[in-house]
């Protein structure tokens, strides 16, 4: 198999990190590796493999050298518009984690386990989808296939940590000061997040949903290539480190019950079918964070309609949700 030369731009940021400890957890060929960041972060090193490398400054140029075969972008939409071109015109395949390029028409918007002969499509870019969307889909994928989906509610309970790192040690240190009856002041999120719920995660939107809420939406039809399936989401915000929980109520084409479920996702890649209430076995973030696969369980008839299926999935947002995607999607390209 061909070493590939590979390259994370936003190599310090908290999926950053992921994709440096996937790409050396699933032993990826990498030949070399470059990463890069922000002015702050230039000249600082992470290891990977045993060894030091050096973080660079992201920038026009960094992709000048026409060396870099696969580049890994979770540097934000912003910096991912301006320079993944950049990447492109220099031979490099970016797989980007930000939602710049998710509903490009000529972009494939890939979930390994859902829709990788999209990978094929690309021309020059594959984008990550949210990473709500891909922890429903990988769920939603098997039964879809084995007795149609018609109509999805999805209400996620989102980690803190999928706001980035410095959201995470605001909850964090709310917690502490709210525990030292000291004054919380809200800076990453709209609201005080420790002990609290916030139905608020992205901006609002003219139709009342939220650009998170959209997300899911309009990514799942484009993910699985069916633009029928009517969907509903709510997205909230939960004082959780890591790890995102969905409540899914499934609306399906044929009648099925929760054993047929159990079945279809246990044989399924990517899910674990964890579902024994008498016991006490669910999915929980608290088991589920640091996990690959996006687990499923409180499997059950959904009572309030005709061939329904209610369930609960679990999935480590910033590794199957971002990093871990985005490896896998580079391993599918190259053939792994």
């Amino acid at each position: 198999m061909p070493e590939i030369n590979v390259a994370i731009a936003g190599a310090t940021g908290a999926v950053g990190l992921d994709m440096i400890a996937t790409l050396e957890k699933r032993n990826f060929p990498v030949k070399n590796l470059r990463l890069f960041a922000s002015e702050r972060s230039a000249g600082k090193k992470l290891r990977f493999r045993g060894n030091e490398i050096k973080i660079e400054v992201l920038n026009e140029h960094s992709f000048d050298q026409k060396n870099i075969d696969i580049a890994l972008f979770s540097a934000g939409a912003a910096r991912s518009k301006e320079f993944a071109s950049c990447a492109v015109k220099n031979n490099a395949l970016v797989i980007d984690n930000s939602s710049a390029f998710r509903m490009d028409t000529d972009v494939p918007l890939v979930v390994p386990e859902v829709n990788p002969e999209d990978i094929k499509k690309h021309k020059g870019i594959i984008a990550n989808p949210n990473c709500s969307t891909i922890i429903m889909v990988v769920a939603l994928k098997p039964i879809y296939d084995a007795f149609g989906i018609t109509r999805v509610i999805a209400s996620t309970y989102q980690a803190v940590s999928g706001a980035g790192s410095q959201a995470m040690a605001e909850a964090v240190e709310q917690t502490r000061k709210l525990l030292a009856n000291e004054k919380i002041e809200p800076v990453h999120f709209a609201h005080q997040i420790a002990f609290n719920l916030i139905p608020h995660i992205d901006v609002f939107q003219e139709n009342g949903y939220t650009k998170e809420e959209m997300k899911m939406i309009s990514e799942t039809r484009k993910i699985m290539h069916d633009d029928t399936l009517r969907i509903c989401a709510t997205t909230v915000r939960v004082p959780v480190l890591r790890a995102h929980s969905e409540s899914l109520n499934i609306e399906l084409r044929k009648k099925a019950s929760p054993d047929d479920i159990r079945r279809v996702l246990a044989a399924a890649p990517g899910i674990k079918v964890f579902d024994c209430p008498e016991k006490k076995e669910y999915p929980m973030p608290f088991f589920i964070a640091g996990r690959d696969d996006v687990y499923a369980g409180r499997i059950r008839t959904d009572l309030s309609c005709e061939n329904g299926i209610a369930m609960w999935v679990v999935g480590d947002q910033l590794l199957k949700g971002a990093a871990l995607n985005a490896v896998q999607i580079a391993e599918k390209y190259i053939g792994i």
